[in-house]
């Protein structure tokens, strides 16, 4: 089966005779697959978790996650950010470009240990999402066990005709005098039987069965051969939850996150039970959220920079507070007001102004209760959007909020390209 590149809030069609190429903005797949994420929008919209929407009989409309998704006919999704216009670029260069800043973002926040090593490693943007997961997973394997893998001491309970560890007393007394001559033992063997070891290669069935790509499956075939003897994970959570860390373990620690992506197949909702292939799909909000806090924290290292901070309420019921008021990121400053910040994956237009530049009133009442609640409207709140090039590359003109004298909005763009020059441009001078 093909696989499919798109983009966010591109549409999903079955395939019909004569029916147009697909493209980043509408792919026609095989209506098997076509069923089966139908099927999958219906289960997630139970849970809360809209990842796709009807747009007709035949039809799907993507929402804001990217990642990949597979059906079981085989058939491949791979969904990319949607940042770029398209106007005067390739589709190619959009998807290298888009594949980039995906890899970046995700690094940064699942804490992946990816380094970036000069033009050697440029051909990896070439390859879908789940191929980089798998070329990375793989590569980190390869160095551990180059280095060496760990054992354990496993408890082993047995019968043998010889005395070995600790003899089972009562066990022994009461066999019949047939077996007398037969010992019920109970000894430690060293063996490179333990939940980390297990959960990698369980890791790496998954990839030599979904790689497509003939450098990956050479180079898991050779691991596979070079680890047979540990065996694979009969309890994935459980074994997860026994993944131990520490000086002895150091090595495991840039391998784990790759594994628990290839296990856990990150979805909005659990699907136990049912068919996930290898499916990866994240939330862009989460992502820029992530992305920008990352490039706050290195940029402004005197701050104290949280997110998702937590302490205000919007009403007082039966005595306790209720309806928590969250902002994405809350900024502390020596000396100075904090500053209140939301990012929004949304892209806007500075030259909209009748359109009140895209802006929903939503966000800016959602600002408005931050300034009252957590500022008392003597500091500013920012709204952070992504940068586009000549759409929105400056601040907008500050909005200043009634009755009040201090309070004030900002409206800021966030250079993904450029992400260290951020804190520059929200005027957070660290002087």
């Amino acid at each position: 089966m093909p696989d499919f590149t798109v983009r966010e809030y591109a549409f999903i069609s079955v395939a019909y005779k004569d029916c147009p190429d697909s493209s980043l903005e509408h792919a026609y797949i095989p209506e098997k697959a076509f069923e089966h994420l139908c099927e999958i929008a219906a289960s997630f919209s139970k849970h809360g978790a809209k990842v796709f929407e009807l747009a007709g009989r035949r039809k799907l409309k993507l929402d804001q996650y990217v990642g990949v998704i597979e059906t079981p006919c085989g058939t491949r999704i791979e969904i990319l950010p949607k940042h770029l216009d398209l106007n005067g670029t390739s589709g190619q260069e959009i998807i290298l470009a888009e594949r980039k800043l995906l890899q970046k973002m995700l690094s940064v926040s699942l804490h992946l240990p990816y380094r970036e090593a000069g033009s050697a490693n440029l051909n990896r943007f070439k390859q879908p999402l789940h191929e980089w997961i798998i070329t990375q997973f793989l590569a980190s394997f390869e160095h551990l066990v180059q280095c060496g893998l760990r054992f354990d001491y496993n408890r082993v309970q047995e019968e043998q005709k010889f005395l070995r560890g600790q003899l089972q007393h009562i066990k022994y007394m009461r066999q019949p005098p047939a077996k007398k001559h037969v010992f019920p033992i109970e000894h430690d063997v060293y063996e490179v039987n333990r939940p980390e070891n297990r959960l990698i290669r369980t890791a790496l069935e998954v990839v030599c069965k979904k790689t497509k790509d003939a450098n990956n499956w050479k180079l898991a075939q050779e691991l596979r051969l070079m680890t047979i003897e540990i065996p694979r994970s009969q309890n994935i959570r459980q074994d997860l939850r026994q993944w131990q860390s520490g000086r002895l373990l150091a090595l495991y620690e840039e391998i784990k996150p790759w594994t628990e992506l290839i296990l856990g197949e990150y979805m909005p909702v659990s699907t136990q039970g049912e068919w996930r292939g290898m499916s990866l799909l994240f939330p862009m909000e989460k992502l820029f959220e992530y992305y920008v806090a990352y490039h706050l924290r290195r940029g402004l290292p005197e701050y104290n920079i949280k997110t998702q901070h937590a302490t205000e309420h919007i009403c007082e019921h039966r005595q306790s507070k209720i309806f928590k008021l969250k902002p994405d990121i809350f900024i502390e400053r020596p000396n100075a007001k904090p500053i209140v910040m939301d990012t929004k994956w949304k892209l806007i237009n500075q030259s909209d102004r009748y359109g009140r530049y895209g802006l929903k009133d939503s966000d800016i009442q959602q600002m408005f209760a931050y300034s009252h609640f957590y500022l008392k409207h003597e500091s500013e709140v920012m709204l952070v959007y992504p940068y586009r090039a000549d759409k929105f590359d400056y601040p907008l003109e500050d909005f200043l909020f009634r009755n009040t004298t201090e309070a004030r909005l900002r409206v800021v763009p966030f250079n993904l390209d450029e992400p260290h020059k951020f804190h520059a441009q929200c005027y957070c001078d660290v002087s």
